[in-house]
């Protein structure tokens, strides 16, 4: 073998573990899930009720029968947040949820893929998020409420670095 040849072949083996990591690193195409964890594997445990997600799509057109009764919060572990104490932008966006729409932003009722992993771990799909519109910004904003399919409530006022669980009815 020759030396331009060797280093060829080390430079495509070396792309190829690149893109490989990549792959393994984004799931296997699961966005947001890496392979191998609880909510990609075909078991689940204890926690990780199985979920319809099958049946809903990441698209923003939600009905208010893809989202559940807020009559009851499963616990996650986290801190508390009485849903009285969301700022007004809050409470109107978790009003909106709980009426299926209509939502201003176009990006609302997607797909959360908690890349974070602050949340608890779910199927993909089980989560979508919600923007709670900020006052003075001219986007989005960093505020969002995330809903999970058996009506478990997060708020985050920071994009997804923090997470609180909102007390739906309270």
């Amino acid at each position: 073998m020759s030396t331009t040849w060797r280093q060829r072949l080390q430079v495509v083996v070396g792309v190829l573990l690149i893109l490989l990591a990549a792959w393994l690193t984004i799931g296997g195409g699961d966005e947001g899930e890496p392979a191998g964890s609880p909510s990609s594997s075909s078991t689940s445990s204890a926690s990780a009720q199985p979920t319809p997600s099958a049946s809903r799509s990441s698209t923003p057109s939600r009905s208010s029968s893809a989202r559940p009764s807020a009559t009851a919060t499963p616990d996650s572990g986290l801190a508390t947040l009485p849903a009285s104490s969301l700022p007004p932008e809050g409470r109107r966006t978790l009003a909106l949820v709980a009426a299926g729409g209509p939502f201003p932003y176009d990006r609302d009722g997607v797909t959360f893929g908690n890349r974070e992993r602050i949340l608890p771990i779910r199927d993909r799909g089980y989560y979508a998020e919600y923007t709670v519109p900020t006052p003075g910004e001219s986007d989005r904003g960093a505020r969002r409420l995330v809903v999970g399919d058996e009506g478990d409530t997060y708020y985050t006022a920071d994009h997804y670095a923090s997470f609180r669980q909102v007390e739906v009815g309270s």
